[in-house]
């Protein structure tokens, strides 16, 4: 019996971690607290900056979420409607932890060109927290 309950806690640290493709209800909170266990505690200011910063690419986040990321916005490529990205405007973001994880993996590569680290998600999701 042990056994299993040590199987389910490693099952779901690893979800957790991101490190298992599992679909994980959550809510933005869960999913913050996460990243601070794996990284330190999350900073909203320089969860801003980084949103509205390029890193060394040609885009920010800001590029296609605008700022502040309340309302729909265009991919300024594709011209795509963008729901907005503050959980506060659209309470459907950062529900589904698969899905937070892919789209911090396209576009962190896309603005970074590379995948974020676990304190650049933490920070960047405690500010998005606070839009409102």
């Amino acid at each position: 019996m042990g056994y299993r309950i040590m199987n389910k806690k490693l099952l779901v640290g690893l979800a957790l971690l991101g490190l298992i493709g599992v679909a994980f209800s959550a809510t933005p909170q869960e999913l913050l607290k996460g990243y601070e266990a794996q990284s330190g505690k999350a900073s909203p200011a320089r969860g801003e900056q980084f949103f509205n910063a390029k890193h060394g690419k040609e885009w920010s986040c800001a590029s296609c979420h605008e700022s502040p990321p309340n309302h729909d916005t265009k991919h300024i490529v594709t011209g795509k409607v963008i729901k907005p990205l503050s959980p506060n405007a659209n309470p459907e973001r950062f529900i589904d932890q698969a899905k937070v994880e892919k789209w911090f993996k396209r576009n962190c590569n896309d603005v970074l060109g590379r995948e974020c680290t676990a304190q650049e998600k933490a920070d960047v999701l405690s500010w998005l927290m606070t839009v409102k």
